[in-house]
Order: C-alpha cells, then sequence, then structure tokens
C-alpha cells in the first residue's frame, strides 16, 4: 500500500495568536513539504484548490508545476479538481501539461467539490450539481481515449475533430474520482472502470468498506478487471513520536475547521470530550504516535483493499514545523511498517 499527503494549503488565522500566513509563505512551505516527501519515498502528493481567503491554492496545477520541477519519482495529484465548474479541455491541457513536465507523474483526481464556491465564480448553477460533473467527467475521459474527438454536450460548444494538446507523457493521464462516500458515486466511477478516493472526514473509516465493495462489484459488472479497480482512502490527522502530543497538538486547528463548519453549514460545534473520543486509538482522527498511525492505516487498508493512504495534516495551518516533522514520520517509521504489512500478506 503506497502512502501520501493531501493539502489545501490551509492558512487559516492561528487560534493562539491570530496571525496569518502569507500565500507566498504557505506556497513555499508547500513546496517544501512535496519535496521532502519524494525524498522519503511517500507515494504521491496532492493538492486541492479552494477560492476562500483561508486557503492558498486556486490553481493546483500551477503549485504542481512547480513540485514537478523539485522531485523525481513522487506521484502529483489535484485532491480535488472541482470538474463541475472547470472546462474539462482545458483542465486535460493543464495536467498533460504537467504529465509532460513530470514525464509521467501526474494525476487529475476529479470531483464535485465539498464547498460550492466555484459555482458563482464560474458562472455555473447549482440546480445542475450533478449533471454538470456527470457530462464533464465523460467529456474528460473522452478526451482521454480519443484524439482527435467529435463530442457535443449540454454545457458547453461542441467539438469537432478537435485535437487537445499536449497528450500525456504516456499513452493515457491517470485520472481519479474522489468521494465523500456517496453510494451513486461509488457505483458510478466503478462501472466507468476508474480509480476511486474516498475522503473520510469524520467517523470511522470501517463504514467506507462497504462502499468499496458495492464500487468494485460496480466495475466488475461493467465488464471492468477486479485488479485494475483500485481505492484510496484519506484521512486527517497528524503524527508526532508521543500520541497525546499528537492530539493535542492537532486539536486546536481541528477545533477551527468545526468551528468554520459550524457557521457556514449550520453544525454544531464538538466538544474536547467527542474530540478524545474521535482520536482515541485513532480510531476516527488519526492523530497518533508512527506505531499507533502504523497500526490503524494498516487495519482499515485491508479492510477496504485499499491500494493508497493520503493523510492530510495541514488543517486549518497547523504549523509547518509540525507538518514538516509529520511527513517525516510518515515516510522513515510508518511507511516501513505499513508496507512491510501487506508484503506479509501478499
Amino acid at each position: 500500500m503506497e502512502l501520501g499527503v493531501y493539502s489545501f494549503g490551509d492558512r487559516s488565522p492561528d487560534p493562539f495568536t491570530g496571525s496569518q500566513v502569507s500565500v507566498a509563505d504557505r506556497l513555499a512551505q508547500t513546496l517544501e513539504r512535496i519535496r521532502l516527501a519524494d525524498e522519503l519515498g511517500l507515494g504521491f502528493y496532492g493538492l486541492g484548490g479552494h477560492h476562500l481567503d483561508n486557503f492558498a491554492i486556486s490553481s493546483p496545477g500551477t503549485v504542481l508545476a512547480a513540485a514537478a520541477s523539485i522531485t523525481k519519482n513522487i506521484t502529483l495529484s489535484s485532491a480535488v479538481t472541482v470538474l463541475s465548474t472547470e472546462d474539462p479541455v482545458r483542465v486535460y491541457q493543464q495536467f498533460t501539461t504537467l504529465d509532460q513536465l513530470s514525464r509521467g507523474r501526474a494525476e487529475l483526481l476529479a470531483g464535485r467539490g465539498s464547498f460550492i464556491e466555484s459555482f458563482p465564480l464560474f458562472g455555473a448553477s447549482l440546480e445542475d450539481y450533478d449533471e454538470l460533473f456527470d457530462e464533464k467527467l465523460r467529456l474528460l475521459l473522452a478526451i482521454d481515449r480519443s484524439d482527435p474527438l467529435t463530442w457535443s454536450g449540454r454545457f458547453r460548444p461542441p467539438l469537432v475533430d478537435a485535437h487537445i494538446l499536449p497528450r500525456p507523457y504516456d499513452e493515457h493521464l491517470r485520472i481519479s474520482v474522489g468521494t465523500g462516500g456517496n453510494p451513486a458515486s461509488s457505483v458510478r466511477t466503478g462501472s466507468l472502470g476508474l480509480p476511486i478516493v474516498y475522503a473520510v472526514i469524520g467517523g470511522l473509516p470501517e463504514r467506507f468498506a462497504s462502499l468499496a465493495d458495492l464500487y468494485r462489484q460496480a466495475g466488475v459488472s461493467a465488464g471492468h478487471d477486479a485488479s485494475s479497480l483500485s481505492v484510496t482512502m484519506g484521512g486527517i490527522g497528524l503524527i508526532a513520536r508521543n500520541s497525546q502530543d499528537a492530539k493535542n497538538a492537532f486539536y486546536p486547528y481541528w477545533l477551527e475547521t468545526m468551528k468554520y463548519g459550524a457557521r457556514a453549514r449550520g453544525w454544531s460545534v464538538p466538544s474536547r470530550a467527542d474530540y478524545d473520543s474521535y482520536a482515541a486509538g485513532s480510531r476516527s482522527i488519526l492523530a497518533g504516535s508512527p506505531g499507533e498511525i502504523a497500526e490503524r492505516l494498516v487495519t482499515v487498508g485491508k479492510l477496504t483493499g485499499a491500494a493508497r493512504y493520503a493523510l492530510q495534516m495541514d488543517w486549518s495551518g497547523v504549523p509547518h514545523d509540525l507538518v514538516m516533522s509529520a511527513i517525516e514520520l510518515l515516510g522513515t517509521e510508518v511507511l516501513p511498517v505499513v508496507q512491510q504489512e501487506f508484503r506479509e500478506a501478499a
């Protein structure tokens, strides 16, 4: 099982000082983190884009292109590209350019997005939420599979014998689909034969095992080889040498995200006791020691049949030094244990 990292370039005001890291500094720190992950042998690093002041990244492909120039082996992915409000032609060109720059290390992770700020910004209607994503995903796949391409649809002008350039470094661009756990998304992604990424931001990750099974069943029923149906699990947390230090360090930043969600979506703000129950044994929140995190990733990885596991460890702007230390522990202490466990199980 590969391990990797996801990030949105969070730069929320610090809960202790109220200071906010500049966009330039957060972008520079993001590149430091990606370079470290590459040096440590982690498998992939994903960047998601937002159009909000609390995030430094609105154009993941641009930052990933910068990362391509300072890395050698790591896969560089979006996390996610909100395809519903993008032009698939332009997105494909951006990521095939990244694929050429990195000599085959690009991945486009398409999703509908858990935030909706891009819809009014780019003139898309929320009434077309599902239809936009479905049509644009199918167009993206058609672009990847056919050159030239003739196509027509509802949400953009038709294409007639169009060459979408550049083409990928290899035959196809790696295209995955991200979901928060909607069963219909699992069925659709499996039916298309695409890799799936489950973003787990709350609750026990074990609940995604049935969705992974549903995804594989849909893929096999559609005629795809079961071995080609890849699952990535995602989780939030932080790694420190001491388990309680990790839990204590992550808590105030996790709480800031919960407060933001409460204001934006009407959530109730959870208590410290709630957090402690979620983080106990790193069962829901993956905050703990390297041994604790390794054990948890192995358990969930085997249950879901995941080929990859990603951690998001900079929620609400967890300080850079803590994130760097967590990435180092993920690569030097968690990764060897996880790889050994899966080699023995093979």
